[in-house]
């Protein structure tokens, strides 16, 4: 009985240190895969073979570009909203959308009382303003030849300045609803048919994009008949996000690369910085002014708004291709040994890293390296491979 005890126990306790022992292993090969998963070696004969090669991190001067997305809009200094300031109806249309038209040139015409009114309050106050005129300078004659009385010559003088007053007045009231002198005093216009229509005209040279009236449409001073853009110069706009706003100024130049055409680069200039951020996209507008004259930049057009940065500054610039980019990070494998160690072998940290602008094919390290170590600059991929796999055999583990 008590020799059954005794073995019963030392079983016990055998099974007891066995599975200790095992849980220990097990605790090491869960740890060990993290610690190989940041870290790879390679010997020198695989280095040559892949034909990795490394560089020296300094600190280099360097002009980069800040690519923001952006957007064509029309130049709104170029582009006119036109239409009558008086009611009346449409009576001839002369244009249509797609048509280039110039500066003065009618549009459409339109017919109304209040435009008879208009023309004929012009020609009475011409015509008294033509007669004043004469008598005045007919009693100043006569009075210079001492033949008229200066009281003749006042009288027709006070009459003369107020004929020019209602003048003046008529004058501006034809000319703020679109008319000219010659419009109202020409006789083919000013005959009993016509003397109530109203010749509309564009106010700039340009293309019609929008034409909203029709042959007997009523319309009045809230009636855009008529859009007219001129697209010789455009505007683009981009958002650049906040943290970024510090790298630029207003009297910069900038590119614009279109996604219609992606072989060319368009040159213009930085004419307005926004004042506020948005509060959904934290971005602020950023709007250039490019030349346009064959019109390849058309509105809504989208591309990317190239600006330069970091002129005449120095930064951490490394090849792109030593930055590997994976599920939201960017990260470099840094040279940790080299191959005056014993045994040839090279070992590879993974760093992770913030990246800033590009050019040239060399990326800006904002944070993650310091001066004087060096970095894979060729054959990273391997070194990806090589990670991954001991991660997946760490997993099986």
């Amino acid at each position: 009985m008590k020799a059954s005890m005794k073995l019963l126990i030392t079983t016990s306790v055998l099974a007891f240190v066995l599975l200790g022992c095992g849980g220990k292993e097990e605790t090491k090969k869960e740890e060990s895969p993290k610690r190989q998963s940041e870290v790879v070696k390679l010997s020198a004969v695989s280095i040559k073979q892949i034909k990795l090669e490394t560089e020296m991190v300094t600190f280099q001067p360097f002009t980069g570009y800040l690519s923001i997305p952006a957007k064509v809009i029309t130049n709104q200094d170029n582009e006119a909203q036109i239409g009558s300031l008086v009611q009346g109806r449409v009576h001839q249309v002369f244009v249509k959308v797609g048509d280039y038209v110039k500066a003065g040139q009618v549009l459409m015409t339109v017919e109304g009382l209040d435009i008879g009114e208009i023309k004929a309050g012009f020609l009475i106050a011409k015509a008294a303003l033509d007669y004043t005129k004469a008598n005045y300078e007919r009693q100043k004659k006569l009075y210079d030849e001492k033949i008229g009385s200066q009281k003749s010559l006042l009288e027709s003088q006070a009459e003369y300045e107020k004929a020019l007053a209602e003048f003046k007045a008529e004058d501006k009231k034809i000319h703020s609803v679109g008319l000219s002198d010659e419009d109202v005093t020409d006789g083919k216009m000013s005959d009993e048919h016509t003397s109530g229509t109203l010749p509309i005209k564009s106010s700039i040279n340009g293309v019609v994009v929008e034409r909203n009236v029709v042959i007997g449409q009523l319309v009045d001073a809230t009636t855009n008949a008529f859009k007219v853009i001129n697209t010789n110069t455009v505007w683009v706009d981009g958002q650049i996000y906040e943290k970024d706003i510090d790298k630029i100024n207003q009297k910069t130049t900038t590119l614009f690369a279109s996604t219609t055409h992606p072989d060319e680069k368009f040159t213009g200039r930085i004419i307005y910085i926004g004042q506020t951020v948005d509060e959904h996209s934290r971005t602020i507008t950023v709007r250039g002014e490019f030349g346009n004259a064959n019109n390849k930049l058309k509105p809504q057009m989208f591309g990317e708004l190239k600006i330069p940065v970091g002129i005449n500054a120095k930064a951490i610039m490394i090849p792109e291709e030593s930055v590997v980019k994976e599920t939201g990070q960017e990260y470099v494998f840094v040279q940790t040994s080299d191959s005056t160690t014993p045994s040839g072998v090279q070992a590879f940290e993974k760093r992770i890293v913030i990246t800033g602008i590009s050019v040239d094919n060399r990326i800006e390290i904002k944070e993650g390296l310091r001066e004087g170590e060096k970095v894979a600059s060729r054959s990273v991929f391997y070194l990806k491979s090589e990670l991954k796999k001991e991660e997946l055999e760490g997993d099986e583990l």
